[in-house]
């Protein structure tokens, strides 16, 4: 009895003890690392489970509200975005009509299958069977960029798309995406898939203000979107992704290549059967011809950008805009750049009218090809165009165009400078010197009246790139932009006043409300008359019987040739009859152009333009009469510019500033590496760089008359022709040449 007691005791001992080691296990079990993550995986996935449902709850609503407040089908029908432009010339005639062009608007059941299903496989094809955004495609981007270490690609829908462009903006922050995200549900809630692929089609934008395909065809294939082929299609589908790349009127191998790629994306999604997509030739598709004028935007595209800081406050409705362009003119320069640009080679002109009225601009030899404006934004080297500085300097500092200088080998601070074929002509004068673009004459001008001073020279004549200070910058070797070289010489042509170029006029509304009207802007004397009066006759003399020749149009021309070394760079630049005109002529690359120099294709171009744009003007004789000041007639008294109440009236303070009456202060550009080999000049040794050399080629006289040394006095300098915030408005550049923001 006792023993079976005790075996009883033993089980429930057992028991016991296997109860208290199991609760010990689970109580260690229950404290080991594995129990604590169990349990925070276990709190977070409740946690996060929680705030999904929230998130969901809090987008339902948003959703639900943003649908609430879309407009109707029919007034996103009607809806346009941008701001049409009406640019009219000067004599009031349209010549351009620039923003959104709409076409006529398709339904869906009029819109080809083949577009809906090009743009559906290349834009979204999942579009179907996602509700506005497609998480897959949102998680398939994540993934790719986390395996490819790149930025999450895009991601937009057919709708996401649709919502930016009725509803938002381009920036591309995470609040305007969770925006986007938003209305794109709302869209799908609220309109069907065939609606909302139907508003898509008819206000994508497609590039050149084409917005949707209608207008798309008719821009690119001249007929309706109604009557699109396969191919047609294909291309129109492949634009939206980048109009402009891919525009098939400027670059018909890129638009080509990716309507392939968009025939690829329909067979793979099941559009398009294989056979079909076989026997696709893009390359075969017809493109409408651009006809008429198309240099004039040239001009608008220099232009109308200034409306953003001429009117005065922001406006959406369609506008106006009067400008100086004159269309015979324009005509005239497309002509004469076209017909006499050698091969391959690029060229621009440059117009005005003696106020500074842009006549005609043109930027390049076809602006379908290239829309690059040479004109106003090319930076080239003006070769001895630019001597009209040197000269200008020179003439300030007391020479006459009569009096003696040396043609003869010079060495400036180790540099040589040489004339073209390397000839010289001994003792010459100063007009024979700069009609026949003597390089050692200019040379030794520049070294001595100043290199500073030459530069300070063009800077006040309204150069707005940097100027080298080197000595071989006598010969052009900073680089310059053409309507600048223009408006220089405008203002010699002015007898020595600023001209500021301008192209706009007014601008009104389509009601005839005037929103602005060019005021003319206050002139400053640059130089002297008689300094004025001097240059115009070299730069008359270069024309009648030096470089320039081949510009003579039978009526008095003044203007100076420029050809850079191995023939890169061709100038020419004069006026007649109160215009003055720019033509340059090089390859864009700054390629040799065999032949090519200033006096030759750039003074022919000058000259087939001018007699038509002076046909009408009477002939003008120039003002060449020096009226000498006192100061060079009587050496010993003290020399002035004119009585106190004329404003060429300047000061210079203790550290060598100029200061107008009102305190302000001259500014003048730093030096200026440049590059390039040189042919006909030994190297600059302190401009590393600058080895670029005038090459016009014209007959040297010679002359044995002896010489004389000549007065140099250092002059009063009035402020740069153009004003600072007209140069930037203009170029998007300060007059230091550093990039303003737009």
């Amino acid at each position: 009895m006792s023993r079976r007691r005790s075996s009883g005791s033993n089980k429930r001992g057992d028991r016991t003890r296997k109860a208290a080691a199991e609760a010990r296990a689970r109580e260690k079990a229950e404290r080991g690392p594995g129990a604590v993550m169990w349990r925070w995986t276990k709190r977070l996935a409740i946690t996060g489970t929680f705030v999904a449902l929230l998130a969901a709850i809090g987008l339902a609503t948003a959703v639900f509200f943003a649908s609430r407040s879309l407009p109707s089908y029919a007034s996103l029908r009607e809806s346009q975005q941008g701001q049409t432009i009406l640019v009219r010339a000067r004599d009031g005639s349209q010549i351009v009509e620039l923003g959104p062009s709409y076409g006529q608007w398709l339904n869906s059941d009029e819109i080809p299958d083949v577009m809906k299903h090009a743009m559906v496989s290349v834009e979204d094809h999942r579009f179907y069977s996602h509700f506005g955004v497609d998480p897959a495609g949102l998680v398939r981007a994540v993934y790719n960029a986390i395996s490819d270490d790149r930025q999450v690609s895009a991601t937009s829908t057919i709708t996401q798309q649709l919502a930016r462009n009725v509803f938002l903006n381009s920036n591309r922050t995470l609040d305007r995406k969770l925006r986007e995200a938003v209305l794109a549900m709302a869209l799908e809630w609220r309109f069907s898939k065939e609606q909302i692929l139907e508003l898509y089609l008819n206000k994508v934008y497609f590039g050149g203000g084409a917005y949707g395909i209608d207008s798309a065809s008719r821009k690119f294939f001249s007929h309706s979107a109604r009557e699109l082929s396969l191919e047609e299609a294909a291309i129109i589908a492949g634009l939206v992704k980048a109009p402009s790349r891919y525009s098939p009127t400027a670059d018909v191998d890129a638009a080509v290549s990716r309507a392939n790629v968009v025939v690829g994306q329909m067979v793979r999604y099941g559009d398009l059967d294989p056979a079909v997509a076989r026997q696709v030739d893009v390359s075969a598709v017809n493109l409408s011809t651009t006809e008429g004028q198309n240099s004039i935007r040239y001009f608008t595209d220099w232009a109308l950008p200034q409306l953003d800081l001429l009117l005065p406050n922001d406006t959406f409705e369609p506008i106006e805009v009067w400008t100086t362009l004159d269309v015979g003119m324009q005509r005239a320069a497309t002509t004469a750049i076209q017909s006499s640009t050698p091969g391959d080679t690029q060229g621009a002109l440059v117009s005005l009218d003696r106020d500074g009225a842009i006549l005609a601009m043109v930027g390049g030899t076809d602006y379908v090809t290239s829309n690059y404006n040479r004109a106003t934004d090319a930076m080239r080297q003006p070769g001895s165009s630019w001597k009209l500085f040197v000269y200008l300097a020179a003439l300030e500092a007391g020479y006459t165009p009569d009096d003696r200088v040396q043609d003869v080998p010079v060495t400036i601070n180790d540099w040589s400078p040489r004339n073209s074929g390397g000839t010289y002509a001994g003792e010459i004068d100063v007009r024979s010197a700069f009609a026949y673009s003597k390089n050692t004459v200019a040379a030794q001008l520049g070294n001595e009246v100043g290199f500073s001073n030459v530069a300070s020279m063009a800077r006040r004549f309204g150069i707005t790139t940097p100027i080298s200070t080197y000595p071989s910058m006598v010969l052009g070797t900073s680089e310059v932009r053409l309507i600048d070289m223009v408006r220089a010489f405008a203002a010699v042509s002015a007898g020595g006043r600023s001209v500021e170029p301008y192209g706009i006029l007014r601008v009104t509304t389509a009601d005839g409300e005037e929103l602005y009207r060019h005021q003319a802007a206050r002139t400053y004397t640059l130089v002297p008359d008689y300094v004025a009066a001097g240059i115009t006759d070299l730069l008359q003399t270069a024309v009648a019987t030096g470089t320039g020749r081949a510009a003579d149009i039978g009526r008095p021309v003044a203007g100076k040739t420029g050809t850079t070394s191995t023939n890169r760079d061709g100038y020419f630049v004069g006026f007649s009859s109160g215009i003055t005109t720019g033509v340059w002529m090089g390859m864009d690359d700054n390629s040799r152009v065999p032949g090519l120099q200033g006096g030759r294709a750039p003074a022919q171009a000058f000259a087939a333009f001018m007699r038509y744009a002076v046909r009408d003007r009477p002939v003008e004789e120039f003002d060449t009469d020096l009226q000498l000041p006192e100061w060079q007639l009587e050496p010993d008294d003290e020399f002035y510019f004119g009585e106190e109440d004329e404003d060429y009236y300047f000061y210079i303070d203790e550290q060598g500033n100029l200061v107008d009456p009102g305190g302000n202060r001259g500014r003048y550009g730093d030096g200026f590496d440049v590059e390039g080999e040189g042919e006909n000049v030994r190297r600059d040794p302190l401009d590393p760089r600058g080895r670029y050399d005038e090459t016009d080629e014209a007959p040297s006289p010679r002359s044995t008359q002896p010489s004389r040394p000549q007065p140099s006095r250092p002059q009063p300098e009035p402020p740069q022709a153009a004003s600072d915030d007209f140069l930037e408005r203009a170029t998007g550049r300060s007059p230091t040449g550093d990039e303003q923001p737009r």
